[in-house]
């Protein structure tokens, strides 16, 4: 493999180990399966954009320019990467002897894996927004506060659903999980390409571990996901702990 120097951009939290974000879960999967050696440079969400611009890299939204994390700075190359399944596709070929995360020809077809799975799993979005925020530390969570909020035009807490609307939402959740189980069923093996991990698992995964974190590995909400399809949840994230760090 080619001498790789990574650094690798993620959203810190008040956690410790810090790392929670589904998005930036994705890479550090990724890098950690490959075997590729990185260090992490932990961002406050006020400081995403300054960091983005000062190391050039783009933004993942041009609409109006909208900076977000995972970014790579690969040192050997000088190559800036934003957005998770980009930078996954530029370690595939730049250290092509590494575990191949899209193996050829599977992009198109994992990339609708991800926009469905995204789709299936919608409902957790707004479950989860109030116990992401309480993770963080105080400067982030003014900045998700003040920015979620703006864009819905109510208070985070009004944001997230209690009582029986919170009851429908994780039911539907629930749904939404048990549709991407049904893709999974008709695999040969325990991953969605059979025996072989590629970045589509690493998403279904990033997203388990995500609210197994935010929530708690002894929260309820946990212990239901845990329960859910036969146990496959759980057993997928099992599966990857060996790749958390």
């Amino acid at each position: 493999m080619a001498q790789a120097h990574i650094i690798f951009y993620d959203i810190i939290s008040s956690l410790d180990p810090p790392a929670w974000s589904p998005n930036t879960w994705r890479v550090r999967y990724a890098l950690n399966i490959k075997g590729i050696p990185y260090e992490t440079v932990w961002v406050e969400y006020p400081d995403i954009e300054d960091v983005c611009k000062e190391i050039g890299a783009a933004p993942t939204s041009t609409i109006a320019p909208h900076y977000t994390l995972p970014v790579i700075q690969d040192k050997s190359t000088g190559v800036v990467i934003s957005d998770g399944p980009l930078i996954v596709e530029y370690l595939d070929k730049q250290y092509p002897d590494t575990t191949q995360l899209f193996p050829p020809g599977t992009i198109a077809l994992q990339a609708g894996f991800t926009s469905a799975h995204g789709s299936a799993i919608s409902p957790i979005n707004h479950l989860s927004l109030r116990r992401t925020n309480a993770i963080l530390n105080p400067r982030s969570q003014e900045y998700i506060r003040r920015t979620r909020e703006q864009a819905a035009g109510k208070k985070i807490e009004e944001i997230t659903p209690v009582g029986e609307a919170r009851a429908v939402g994780w039911e539907k959740y629930r749904g939404g999980l048990g549709k991407v189980d049904s893709w999974y069923q008709k695999s040969e093996g325990p991953f969605v390409m059979g025996e072989s991990i590629t970045f589509a698992d690493i998403t279904v995964v990033s997203w388990l571990v995500f609210l197994k974190i935010i929530f708690g590995e002894d929260s309820q909400e946990w212990k239901d996901i845990a329960g859910w399809h036969n146990g496959r949840w759980e057993r997928l994230v099992n599966t990857f702990a060996k790749y958390q760090y």
